[in-house]
């Protein structure tokens, strides 16, 4: 899956990159039913919540596997 995305390229764990740190994202979320709304700017991309530089989307990467990536950025610590 990371090898079909972008995400590792723009985002760390624990520091921001170009993209926020995925335990910021977490942080920000926690306690919300956010994951469908995540996985589908996985897939299409976005702008303007973490800042004005716009996140790509990831067309290739199938519905399944956002899902899956927006539940796992959701469980970092």
């Amino acid at each position: 899956l990371a090898k079909k995305s972008n995400c590792l390229a723009c985002h760390q764990i624990d520091k921001k990159s170009v993209g926020p740190a995925y335990k910021e994202v977490a942080k920000k979320y926690k306690g919300q039913n956010v994951a469908a709304k995540l996985a589908e700017k996985v897939k299409k991309g976005g702008q303007g919540v973490w800042g004005q530089v716009p996140m790509p989307g990831n067309p290739q990467v199938s519905e399944a596997e956002a899902k899956q990536l927006a539940a796992w950025v959701l469980s970092v610590k």
